[in-house]
């Protein structure tokens, strides 16, 4: 065995030392056992880790640097995209123009703090789904607590955030259905017969029929595999990832009134950017060169209606201009979105929609609530799903954990969270809270933009936007 020099010494002090920071960070003492293997690779050898080095065999020695270089790299990676930074690209319009498109991001898990693995037993670098085979990427016997290290900060109002979708525990195999409960909802309720006036009816019979449409659909999904696909169920770090904005905090009361964000009674900033959609007719094709420069995507333009009319999503500047364009445009006029339906609670009656939302109280740790029949449908996911407990409805009486309760303690925090296209987001509005175990990152960077409507000669690459730090107005 050789004697180890002063430099083996020196490199093997360092990466102790970082190690040794590393885990007192996460808090993870299991990491200790790997402590003597990292002495043996400096120090004492007695694991021969590059015995293809002195192999006489050429084509052994360079498939086996390779090999050496692949497997050091998948560790890095994967190390660096669990504690540190992840890649992540805007599949959606639903924070334009904030984020667009095609922009791929660096997201900081350092910012609130990374999550511990909750999926242990899982393939590096997927979220949920295996590439080319399309089979499930992790394995789901084994499931680690909730814990997350301590980070730079704590979400802060109007931060962008990335988080694991919240609704998406069930999911099936048809990537069509993205909210499972709300298809099951809505289907059950366009098949349930003389469906009755919700206003005439009691809060306990309300939920009783709301439960009849839900299981009504999710029966028929469940009958019809060749159109819906097989139902699964996803941990929490293995959900789709999304990216919103975040405009109410633990704590905080929020309401919309009339399309504007309020905030504990006090109308919010809006970002500078936010979209809305309006009705236009044209009398003419729009321009190319006007479509580039008011960033209208070609699929947006594409949405024209029987009567002739677009339905645009539009900055309040991107208005103005196309309203002083008489000579292209006949009309144009603010939608006004006063749909009930789909919207959350699903299983609430509330009258609540898109643009006139609330007010609600986003729950926070250590903090109550009181219950009622009423709101029960807004905090159910909350107290059941998120946070495990067994909740039930008996003879008008709420129970939770077998034992009747007028109020419920959160272990967590949650937040609200939108897209600044208003129109066009499946946010919060549609399926609710999101729990702070589901929180993934900050995105701090643009690294890289394309445009999906240009080709690679045609300024597919927005140069721009390239290195540009993402949007957090305070």
């Amino acid at each position: 065995m050789r004697k180890p020099t002063k430099k083996d010494w020196i490199k093997l002090s360092i990466a102790l030392t970082l190690y040794l920071i590393f885990l007192v960070w996460v808090k993870s003492w299991l990491g200790l056992i790997a402590v003597p293997f990292i002495v043996d690779n400096y120090i004492t050898k007695y694991i021969p880790w590059g015995w293809w080095k002195k192999s006489k065999n050429a084509t052994l020695r360079q498939v086996m640097s390779w090999v050496d270089a692949i497997v050091f790299a998948l560790v890095a990676v994967y190390f660096v995209n669990l504690y540190f930074f992840q890649n992540y690209v805007i599949p959606t319009s639903s924070l334009e123009k904030s984020l667009l498109v095609g922009d791929y991001l660096f997201v900081s898990k350092m910012s609130y703090g990374p999550r511990k693995p909750q999926t242990p037993l899982s393939m590096p670098l997927t979220q949920h789904t295996m590439p080319v085979t399309g089979t499930k990427s992790y394995l789901d016997c084994i499931q680690w607590p909730y814990e997350r290290v301590t980070g730079f900060g704590n979400i802060e109002l109007n931060d962008i955030v990335v988080f694991n979708y919240p609704a998406g525990d069930t999911v099936t195999t048809n990537p069509d259905i993205i909210d499972y409960y709300a298809e099951c909802y809505l289907l059950g309720e366009s098949r349930y017969p003389n469906k009755p006036q919700m206003d005439s009816l009691t809060a306990e019979r309300r939920r009783a029929v709301y439960d009849l449409y839900y299981a009504a659909g999710r029966d028929y999904i469940e009958q019809h595999p060749e159109q819906y696909g097989e139902k699964m169920w996803r941990p929490v770090d293995r959900r789709e990832n999304y990216v919103k904005r975040c405009v109410a905090l633990p704590g905080d009361t929020f309401e919309i009134r009339d399309k504007l964000v309020y905030i504990n009674g006090k109308q919010s900033k809006q970002p500078e950017n936010v979209q809305f959609n309006y009705w236009v007719k044209f009398k003419k094709a729009m321009p190319e060169r006007l479509r580039r420069e008011l960033e209208i995507s070609k699929d947006d333009i594409s949405r024209r209606y029987a009567d002739g009319t677009t339905l645009l999503p539009l900055t309040a500047n991107s208005y103005e201009k196309l309203k002083k364009l008489t000579n292209l445009v006949e009309f144009i006029e603010p939608l006004n979105n006063d749909m009930t339906q789909a919207i959350y609670p699903l299983n609430g009656h509330t009258g609540w929609t898109a643009d006139n939302y609330g007010p609600v109280w986003i729950p926070k740790k250590g903090e109550s609530v009181k219950l009622t029949l009423d709101n029960l449908p807004i905090y159910e996911r909350p107290i059941a799903v998120y946070e495990g407990n067994k909740l039930q409805v008996k003879d008008g009486k709420i129970f939770i954990n077998d034992k009747e309760s007028d109020s419920y303690t959160f272990k967590m925090d949650y937040y609200w969270m939108m897209g600044d296209n208003r129109h066009n987001s499946a946010d919060s509005r549609y399926w609710g809270f999101v729990p702070e175990d589901h929180i993934v990152g900050k995105p701090i960077l643009i690294w890289m933009s394309l445009d999906k409507d240009r080709g690679w000669f045609d300024g597919k690459i927005r140069w721009n936007r390239l290195f540009r730090c993402v949007d957090n107005y305070k």
